[in-house]
């Protein structure tokens, strides 16, 4: 009789004694799971959950970097082919309108303070999907579909205004750059690469920060760290991983529209 390894979890939260707390408790429920991961940030929950390949991940909402929702997302978009996608348990303080959006959804939440008991049924949650996965391909898609829901619940910014016209500075030149012009921006670093047709532009911003001024009717986002004005978008080829490569209008280069954003490219 083969003997199945020991299940491995990934923690990401940010208050230190809660996570100590959730690993306490997840010590006592659940004492075959193996913490392979306690980060404090999300951009170390996505390079950690790619390294260890964690079969469940307990995923902080509000943390540096990215939030936990934003960790999800690079995940979804990084996970290599063929692997289980992990089982995600997001831990949340959101208000109950979001928290009916996680409960439309089979990922799993937790709300500070942790309950115990609501930890224990969620921990026999986790061991009833562990015990009945999903082929590797169909899970991914699952988590797709689920995280496009969670995505787009998210409440708008209020007061957010509509840019028209980026200031990009270059030494003691400002460049007036006209938003209809912008034919993609790309999240690099700390900046933001502003590309026309013409030439290329870095604006001191993140991306998270320009999403809210931008229309998201005229300007799609088609990876965590890509936007495409529609417009200039000339054609989209699908690929069998699910992903689509964009040709542009007024450019060479090809954009990836990842798994999570795919979808936006289908024929009427």
């Amino acid at each position: 009789m083969t003997t199945l390894p020991a299940p491995r979890c990934l923690i990401a939260e940010d208050e230190p004694l809660l996570a100590a707390g959730l690993r306490a408790d997840l010590a006592a429920l659940w004492p075959a799971l193996v913490v392979a991961a306690e980060v404090g940030d999300g951009a170390s929950a996505v390079a950690q959950a790619l390294a260890w390949r964690p079969e469940v991940c307990f995923l902080d909402i509000r943390m540096p970097a990215l939030s936990g929702l934003e960790a999800a997302q690079a995940l979804a978009e990084d996970w290599p082919e063929g692997v289980p996608f992990p089982l995600l348990v997001f831990v949340t303080a959101y208000d109950q309108y979001a928290l009916q959006a996680f409960d439309a959804q089979a990922v799993d939440y937790l709300v500070k303070p942790l309950d115990r008991q609501r930890l224990a049924a969620c921990v026999a949650r986790l061991q009833a999907r562990l015990a009945d996965r999903a082929p590797a391909a169909e899970a991914l898609q699952q988590t797709v579909a689920q995280l496009r829901t969670l995505l787009g619940a998210a409440p708008p910014q209020a007061g957010a205004t509509r840019l028209t016209v980026i200031q990009a500075q270059t030494g003691n030149l400002v460049r007036m750059v006209p938003v209809d012009e912008v034919i993609y921006f790309e999240a690099a670093d700390k900046y933001v690469r502003v590309v026309t047709a013409e030439r290329e532009h870095l604006i001191r911003l993140s991306l998270r920060e320009l999403l809210p001024q931008l229309d998201p009717a005229v300007f799609w986002q088609v990876h965590r760290g890509t936007v495409v004005q529609a417009r200039c978008i000339a054609s989209a080829r699908r690929d069998d991983s699910g992903k689509a490569f964009l040709s542009l209008h007024g450019r060479p280069e090809t954009l990836v529209a990842s798994r999570l954003y795919a979808h936006r490219f289908k024929g009427l």
